[in-house]
């Protein structure tokens, strides 16, 4: 039956015009389209990310107690502003990512515990640091840019920092570790530039 069904797929039309077939094409295209927008969009809120218990005790209970999600002006950075792309494209590749996290969440059950969480806070950390660094902190960038701070309203050291940090062409998460959630120990003994280039390495080495 499958069989029959796969042939009669494929098979050409002898009772449909051509532009009807577009037409229905299209009209299918469509509403595929939006359906997979719709359940991207479904899945890209804070609501849905603390539906399992593991970021809901954990790091989300940390990001409560940052300026991120509540501070003066009431302007917040949610869970998926800070970890899934706007764009488009980027956003579909990190969405089939995400797949792995579900993964090790219902199925591996290997961060099922505060126990178990904490003993991988360090490489958890690590993989959103790379994430981070790859893309030149582009989420962060949605909110932040160097070309529009206004450094006579900072801080003399933060003002040296920040333009120390532009002229050397590093990014966001070079600095700002443990901002929205706890920062694991020895986490800034990470060198993010050498993560980078070790898991590129693997990478490339992996494809060979």
């Amino acid at each position: 039956m499958i069989g029959r069904l796969w042939r009669w797929f494929w098979s050409p039309s002898t009772g449909w015009a051509l532009g009807t077939l577009l037409i229905i094409g299209g009209i299918g295209g469509i509403l595929f389209r939006s359906g997979f927008n719709w359940s991207m969009e479904l899945t890209n809120n804070e609501k849905f990310c603390i539906t399992c218990h593991e970021m809901r005790d954990t790091v989300f209970q940390e990001y409560r107690e940052t300026v991120h999600y509540s501070n003066r002006s009431g302007v917040r950075a949610s869970c998926p502003d800070c970890h899934v792309p706007k764009e488009w494209i980027h956003k579909v590749v990190r969405k089939v990512k995400a797949t792995n996290e579900l993964y090790h969440t219902f199925i591996t059950r290997s961060i099922d515990t505060p126990e178990k969480f904490e003993a991988t806070r360090i490489e958890l950390a690590r993989n959103v640091w790379y994430a981070m660094k790859t893309t030149d902190s582009r989420e962060c960038r949605n909110c932040h840019q160097f070309d529009f701070m206004d450094l006579s309203k900072q801080g003399q050291r933060s003002v040296k920092q920040h333009q120390d940090a532009a002229d050397a062409g590093k990014t966001c998460i070079d600095c700002h570790r443990g901002i929205a959630h706890e920062l694991p120990q020895d986490g800034f003994d990470v060198d993010l530039d050498q993560l980078v280039t070790e898991r590129n390495g693997d990478t490339e080495a992996a494809t060979r």
